[in-house]
């Protein structure tokens, strides 16, 4: 009999798994480049063939041309922006679960502080924008108010969907050995809400970037916002397009970061799937 070790042929080398899991990262963003790239191609032949101003709407070039000579500039208001989106986002997050907490665990708080979150959603944040500067002056405070208000809700919303819709005859059994109200929402109710947890966290991180940049339009010296602003007084197009680019770039970067935290805390939720 031979002394080599056995080798299990049905199971795949490391080479090929390797070339499996390139071509699936490879497949599920390719389609997006793709796209991206054809639009910015028929975005800068409309400009160039139509002769459109660039106060209207500038071409792509002109735009990489602002963000390569504002780049400085941009990449400090960009940290700016980013500090309160994380600020702000974090204190959303930790506020949204303690008020889904309370919710669950005292039942008549619950039934008197639910409403009343449903109602403040209602109001128009904007509208808030100019009441937190008068209040807190224009630093941080008014940001992370403002991406506050605007961020929480989808967090508390889904942790108390999944903390509610726990299989009733697990906590059937919970009561029958005697698990306290608080055990069995921190032993059933907190871990099965996880992955709506996760989810409402995806929603809340976009809502944050949101959130930072309506407070830095209502009164601001610095980020993103700022910029916005004040190259719209310029009438500086181009600027206003390179300063929405780092917006959107921070939005998927704060968003894609709260999908990789979901696949390590939480690796058993659903994912999105195209098929």
């Amino acid at each position: 009999m031979s002394d080599q070790p056995f080798t299990n042929l049905s199971e795949p080398r490391p080479e090929s798994r390797l070339t499996s899991s390139w071509g699936a990262a490879t497949g599920s963003w390719l389609p997006a480049v793709i796209l991206l790239l054809a639009t910015i191609v028929v975005w800068e032949a409309v400009v160039r063939i139509f002769a459109i101003s660039a106060f209207i709407i500038p071409a792509p070039s002109e735009i990489a041309q602002s963000l390569v000579a504002q780049w400085a500039t941009l990449m400090q208001a960009t940290l700016v922006t980013a500090g309160e989106i994380l600020f702000g986002f974090l204190v959303s997050v930790v506020v949204g679960i303690a008020i889904a907490l309370v919710i669950v665990r005292f039942d008549w708080l619950g039934r008197a502080l639910y409403p009343l979150v449903v109602l403040f959603q209602n109001v128009p944040k904007v509208a808030l924008a100019p009441i937190f500067i008068l209040w807190f002056g224009y630093g941080l405070a008014p940001k992370i108010g403002l991406i506050l208000v605007i961020a929480f809700f989808p967090v508390t919303l889904s942790m108390l969907a999944g903390m509610q819709s726990v299989d009733r005859s697990l906590l059937s059994l919970m009561n029958s050995v005697g698990a306290s109200p608080t055990q069995i929402l921190f032993r059933i109710r907190v871990p099965h809400s996880l992955p709506n947890l996760m989810a409402g966290t995806k929603i809340a991180a976009t809502l944050s970037v949101i959130g930072a940049i309506v407070g830095e339009f209502a009164g601001a010296s610095d980020g993103l916002g700022y910029v916005i602003q004040f190259a719209s007084t310029q009438l500086d197009t181009a600027l206003v397009f390179a300063a929405l680019l780092l917006v959107s770039v921070l939005g998927i970067a704060f968003y894609y970061a709260a999908e990789i935290l979901e696949r390590i805390m939480v690796p058993w939720a659903p994912k999105f799937s195209h098929a």
